[in-house]
């Protein structure tokens, strides 16, 4: 029996997870960072790959470390371990990341063929992700075949088209890099930081937990140590390609300054498309959206079947996946944006939770007989992050002057000082208790 995994499987099981993280917002994101940051992008990227690829590699490293995502989630308390995870998959699945995944894919991949403003756009929608979802859920009945499918052919061509992008802009003639733009300019690495924070990866690599040891296990890998070992190989497998890729697209967004005004990552990239390729641009940008969406949903959907398929066994992978595929087909087309309204705030509540989390979790070794850390700090960042999520959604702002006076709220990571508060006190009521019970003894 192989004690790890090939080199060959390593590869393609990165090359997989990289595909599954890398969605629209992935292509968007850095490559708007370029272009706002200019002559900053390089350290602007630097903190922009410190949380769009630290935090989900963080993740599945500490899933390796736990054993599975459902041990660390038990640190926490049984219930947590129950409710948590089906937020998370509710939200990132059929609530947001794959609905959104779609429409996305259709905006770029086929709403610049249709006649702006006319009747037709709903029925085009329509048609777009009945074969959209058509196909995600025809690719997702075959959760062994995913590393055949994302991993030798759906990645590696998305791959090459951003290759190909970047080769040929490297050989035309371009404008140097812009100034950066004000929120760039003072604090470079901490906007970068937060852009990365933003695309909320890591609920996604929480997510791909249960996928990933699937695939390593059926790969040959069958104790603990092998898996774990495994499972942080190709974790950072996949933040070594992803850091690859984000570099070459903030570098194309940088290099596309000259080339006009965009209102985000997706006009520019239209921009460059459009000046590298002429009017075949709009097909190769559609075609680079719909591979990277495709391949998201795919992981997604199988991810969601197979989670809720081990919480439910009584109904089978196949109609999960068949319910998944269905819900986020009718989200994508009838309300999206009321979708995007609400799961929105909740993922930015959950996420600073999940951070916490797994920060702690990589702390095993530290905090390993001292399970109030994990609950009081989650206790006390979902207090913070809930009070957040009621002032922008119900309190329309209420709580504005409580919320700002806690530090670092304005950057957005207010969670920071209650999660650090809440891990202090859980270690001295670990402490305390550890002291107590020799004294009665």
């Amino acid at each position: 029996m192989m004690d790890k995994l090939s080199r060959k499987d390593q590869v393609l099981i990165s090359v997989m997870l990289f595909s599954m993280f890398f969605g629209a917002g992935n292509l968007i994101f850095p490559t708007f960072l370029g272009y706002s940051a200019g002559t900053h992008t390089l350290l602007s990227l630097a903190g922009f790959v410190a949380t769009a690829v630290g935090l989900p590699v963080m993740v599945v490293i500490a899933i390796a470390i736990h054993g599975t995502a459902e041990n660390l989630n038990e640190k926490v308390h049984p219930y947590f371990a129950l409710i948590f995870p089906i937020v998370i998959y509710l939200c990132i699945g059929p609530g947001l990341a794959i609905p959104r995944a779609a429409t996305i894919a259709y905006e770029m991949g086929m709403k610049p063929f249709i006649q702006t403003g006319t009747a037709a756009q709903p029925m085009a929608l329509g048609l777009y992700t009945l074969v959209f979802f058509g196909l995600v859920l025809w690719l997702s009945l075959s959760p062994s075949k995913l590393i055949d499918r994302l991993g030798k052919v759906l990645a590696p061509i998305t791959l090459t088209i951003i290759s190909v992008l970047f080769i040929r802009n490297l050989f035309t003639p371009q404008a140097p890099f812009g100034a950066p733009k004000k929120i760039y300019q003072d604090n470079s690495f901490f906007q970068g930081f937060l852009d990365g924070y933003l695309t909320m990866d890591a609920l996604g690599a929480m997510a791909f937990g249960v996928l990933i040891t699937n695939t390593v296990r059926a790969r040959g890998m069958k104790t603990e140590r092998q898996v774990s070992r495994s499972m942080i190989t190709v974790g950072i497998g996949a933040g070594i390609l992803l850091t690859v890729v984000y570099s070459i697209l903030a570098y194309l967004g940088a290099s596309s300054a000259g080339y006009g005004k965009a209102a985000n990552g997706a006009g520019v990239l239209t921009l460059l498309t459009s000046n590298l390729f002429g009017d075949s641009g709009v097909i190769i940008l559609g075609v680079l959206f719909t591979l990277a969406c495709l391949s998201v949903s795919i992981g997604l959907v199988i991810a969601c079947s197979q989670y809720f398929y081990k919480l439910l066994p009584s109904i089978s992978y196949r109609m999960w996946t068949g319910i998944f595929t269905l819900a986020s087909m009718l989200i994508a087309n009838l309300g999206l944006d009321q979708i995007l309204s609400i799961s929105v705030p909740i993922l930015s509540m959950i996420y600073p939770i999940l951070v916490v989390l797994v920060t702690i979790g990589l702390m095993e070794k530290i905090f390993k007989n001292h399970q109030p850390v994990y609950y009081m700090a989650v206790l006390f960042t979902g207090i913070y992050s809930a009070a957040e999520f009621l002032n922008t959604s119900l309190l329309k702002g209420s709580l504005d002057s409580m919320i700002s006076a806690v530090p670092l709220s304005a950057q957005g990571i207010g969670w920071l000082l209650p999660a650090f508060a809440g891990a202090a006190a859980g270690y001295a009521i670990s402490s305390f208790r550890k002291n107590k019970v020799p004294a009665e003894q």
